[in-house]
This record gives structure tokens, C-alpha cells and sequence, in this order.
């Protein structure tokens, strides 16, 4: 049975938070930081529907859009071999693994023509929490690190992040191609209901 109730705590506390600090991203990704770290504590909370892996690429659940959109809360589930392209987010998010483990890797772009540079490589186990924001550092690769197993994360973003125009970038020439990532689920976890 998923506890829901944590995920509705999360979504209450997250809501003041942005309610206090407004757009501060300093203070939302310190105080967030926190707050994510404390969901992906507990593995007993996230419906099965929205951890399914696809047999050919990763998958983005949308668990919770802020109905004025200053933030989204989405599981990234990605299968055995499945990697993300290089994109940015072109606004803040918290990357918090719940299960498996992920590598990424931060890129910078060096030039037009020119692919982008690889600035860090990491892998990211549960309970870890990664900041992404195009003041901080905002283009990575992410993909799954365990070669049987699907590693999930939660993601949380300053916006609702299946409807923001993106970029993914080509990985020998840096050339940016526009996206808007959507959503993998039709429906919605009713965390009201908790």
C-alpha cells in the first residue's frame, strides 16, 4: 500500500515555502533541498503506476503541478540502459534519488560548433539530492547507473516543467534543439484522498 500522505505533506510544506520566499532560488533550493531529502527518505509512498518503467526510454510522471505553476513534482523512472539526451531545464529543480542509482554528468557549452564540454561526472544513490538552475549550472546528462535495475528520482521544478520550452543539445556540435518534454501518465496521483 503507498502512503500518499507523505507526498501530500511534501506538496503542503513545498506550497509554504514558495508562498514565504516567493522567488528566491537561494533559499527554495536550501529550504527545498531539505524538504526533498525528508520525502525520498521513505520508499513506501510513490503509486506503482508512477514508478513503471518503459522497456525503451525513461519515463517522466507528473505527481503534482502547483495550480498557479511555480513548481512541478515529477518521478523520472529510467530502465537498464536508459539515458537522457544533454538538455538544460532553463529554470530551478531538486533531483532526489528514491531508487537505483544514476549517473550524471554536468556539461557547459564552449562555443558554436563545438560539443559541449564535460565539466562533472557523478553517480547519485538514494537519499542524494542534486540542485540544477541556469544560475548554478543547468545542462546535464542523467542515466541509469545499474545495468539490471531501474533507478527512479523525484524531481522538483520552478515551473511545470512538461510544458516549459527547453533545449537539447547535439553531443559533437553543441547545435540546441527546442522541446517541450510532456508528460508519460494520462492521470495524475489524488493525493487529496490521503
Amino acid at each position: 500500500m503507498n502512503d500518499l500522505s507523505r507526498l501530500t505533506g511534501f506538496v503542503k510544506d513545498f506550497t509554504a515555502l514558495v508562498d514565504e520566499v516567493d522567488d528566491d532560488e537561494a533559499r527554495i533550493l536550501e529550504s527545498g533541498e531539505r524538504l526533498l531529502a525528508d520525502l525520498i527518505a521513505h520508499d513506501d509512498w510513490l503509486p506503482d503506476a508512477c514508478a513503471a518503467p518503459h522497456p525503451d526510454h525513461y519515463q517522466q510522471y507528473l505527481l503534482h503541478c502547483d495550480p498557479r505553476e511555480r513548481f512541478s513534482v515529477v518521478s523520472f523512472v529510467w530502465g537498464p540502459g536508459h539515458t537522457t539526451p544533454i538538455h538544460d531545464h532553463t529554470v530551478w529543480g531538486l533531483v532526489g534519488i528514491l531508487r537505483g542509482r544514476e549517473r550524471v554528468t554536468s556539461l557547459s557549452l564552449t562555443g558554436e560548433g563545438k560539443p559541449p564540454a564535460r565539466e562533472d561526472e557523478h553517480v547519485c544513490v538514494p537519499g542524494d539530492v542534486d540542485n540544477v538552475s541556469p544560475t548554478i549550472g543547468d545542462i546535464h546528462e542523467v542515466a541509469n547507473a545499474d545495468p539490471d535495475d531501474p533507478s527512479i528520482s523525484i524531481h522538483v521544478y520552478g515551473a511545470n516543467i512538461g510544458r516549459v520550452a527547453r533545449h537539447v543539445f547535439d553531443p559533437e556540435t553543441g547545435e540546441k534543439k527546442a522541446f517541450v518534454s510532456g508528460y508519460s501518465n494520462a492521470t495524475i496521483p489524488n493525493i487529496w484522498n490521503s
